[in-house]
């Protein structure tokens, strides 16, 4: 297979244009079958409408809807025509995804029934236009059917932009080009064979995990199965009714799952062969569990970023294991380096590779994380050991001082994980007089586990420095989720500061 220029035509065409490309499932449980060849043809005729609508060549479009078949067709059509799909998240509240649709500048906003509201007085200016019904402000309305040559993307072209989840102030633009997200389905089609594979999407399509996957779903023969939405229910009929090969997840998402006993005992699991966690390394307990719920499955614990794609690490070149908990041994394609730590092998992670982001979309007052020498400074710490594998510590903004002690939050969850009865953990610090600020953690136990909060701060007091103990342990049924399906870190340490009382002098 030739690799197209522009990124919206990397689509395999081999096979039969009725093979399935993308089964969008609702939470009814109906489904809706979307063909390569319905695919290519409503990719083609969104591209012609837009050029036909006056919609020019580097302009941008706004998608603002839960994730659906032709939500992937018409971000690779705004592609083809040269014009740039920008994702929004529709979790942000909505004066934030008004501040987004105007500062992407998009001439129109995609958006499905439930995400209108959101645009309610806001956006003024900005066509309007449903995936669903019909009339002017319908995406039938939008289409021009017909054959398209793709545009020619100029070296260096914007493709598309994903905006930052805004956890430490505005959401940023991140510019990504053509050639950058070729060059990285190109890669993992390389390294992994998923052609004739059912891969589950079930992660926000705003999202580098998921948009990315979507992308090499279409250019590796394989078929999506993708709900709107992440919920445990739906996830496990999706695997067990389409037989899904292939699943990418958060640690929260597999804990939720554990929790849906009947409908796991309904289902056959028995397919899934390959299983790619993001956003946190999986510890001992959660990957045992994991092998409970997917038996034959391999799991790969994966670690990427907006600004620099999903391919940072892989497997070791002489074939060792990587240890539990391990993101893997750089990828021979990316250089990596670890700098500003305290010894040689800790340090936050730089790395370069052809995935990098082209930078931030109208905003001069934020500094480039591009060094000089073209390294992106991801301002995540990692540690190396003696093989060469690399290890996520925390983010470098996350750590926290406590009576003169840096504190990393990742190195206390691992403790606080490596406990035979805990899933999940998450450590935030609070304000205390004496010591500046104190960690705090909130912990959702193994199923069936008893463990409670003094039992649990022993051990970690058995088995790391002492200041690194948390004062209080609160327990929950599940943790609190971002936009992004990742630990709602700062809602947890407003939650903690709102409770938090000490209990003992310490």
């Amino acid at each position: 297979m030739s690799i197209p220029r522009n990124l919206g035509d990397f689509v395999s065409r081999t096979g039969a244009a009725e093979r399935p490309l993308i089964i969008g499932l609702e939470f009814d449980g109906s489904a809706r079958v979307m063909s390569r060849g319905a695919f290519d043809a409503l990719a083609d005729a969104f591209a012609r409408g837009l050029l036909k609508r006056g919609i020019r060549r580097g302009e941008r479009i706004a998608i603002l809807a839960a994730n659906r078949p032709e939500y992937v067709a018409v971000f690779m059509g705004a592609m083809r025509a040269g014009i740039v799909p920008v994702p929004v998240n529709f979790k942000f509240p909505a004066t934030t995804i008004a501040q987004v649709i105007e500062d992407c500048g998009a001439r129109l906003v995609l958006h499905d029934a439930e995400r209108l509201a959101a645009l309610a007085g806001r956006a003024p200016g900005v066509a309007r236009v449903s995936f669903d019904g019909e009339g002017e402000a319908s995406l039938a309305a939008w289409l021009d059917p017909g054959p398209f040559v793709p545009r020619t993307p100029e070296p260096g072209e914007t493709a598309l932009s994903l905006y930052t989840s805004g956890s430490t102030g505005r959401p940023k633009g991140v510019l990504l080009s053509h050639d950058s997200h070729l060059w990285v389905a190109k890669t993992r089609m390389e390294e992994t064979d998923l052609s004739g594979e059912r891969v589950l999407i079930a992660a926000p399509l705003y999202h580098m995990n998921a948009l990315a996957l979507a992308i090499l779903v279409c250019a590796s023969g394989a078929t999506a199965v993708m709900l709107p939405q992440f919920r445990a229910v739906p996830y496990i009929e999706a695997i067990s009714t389409h037989g899904c090969t292939f699943l990418t997840a958060v640690p929260p998402m597999i804990a939720m799952m554990l929790r849906e006993k009947e409908t796991l005992a309904r289902a056959d699991l028995s397919g899934v062969r390959m299983v790619r966690m993001g956003s946190a390394p999986v510890n001992e307990s959660l990957a045992g569990q994991i092998r409970t719920l997917l038996p034959n499955a391999r799991i790969i614990n994966a670690y990427g970023t907006t600004e620099g794609g999903p391919i940072v690490f892989g497997g070791h070149p002489d074939g060792r294991p990587a240890p539990m908990g391990s993101v893997g041994y750089p990828h021979p394609q990316v250089a990596v380096r670890l700098v500003h730590g305290e010894t040689p092998d800790t340090g936050v992670l730089e790395m370069k590779s052809p995935a990098i982001m082209l930078g931030y979309h109208n905003r001069p007052d934020v500094s480039s994380p591009i060094t000089p020498d073209g390294y992106y400074s991801t301002g995540d710490v990692f540690r190396r050991d003696a093989d060469g594998f690399h290890f996520f510590v925390g983010r470098a903004d996350d750590m926290f001082v406590s009576g003169g002690e840096n504190i990393f939050p990742g190195e206390v969850e691992t403790v606080l994980e490596s406990h035979p009865d805990v899933l999940q953990a998450c450590v935030v610090p609070v304000a205390d007089e004496i010591k500046g600020q104190k960690p705090v953690a909130f912990v959702v136990r193994r199923p069936g586990a008893s463990l409670d909060e003094a039992a649990l701060k022993s051990y970690v007091l058995a088995n790391a420095p002492a200041y690194q103990h948390p004062r209080r342990v609160w327990f929950l049924d599940q943790m609190l989720l971002a936009s992004t399906n990742k630990i709602d870190r700062a809602a947890l340490r407003q939650r903690a500061e709102a409770e938090f009382k000490p209990v003992t002098a310490s």
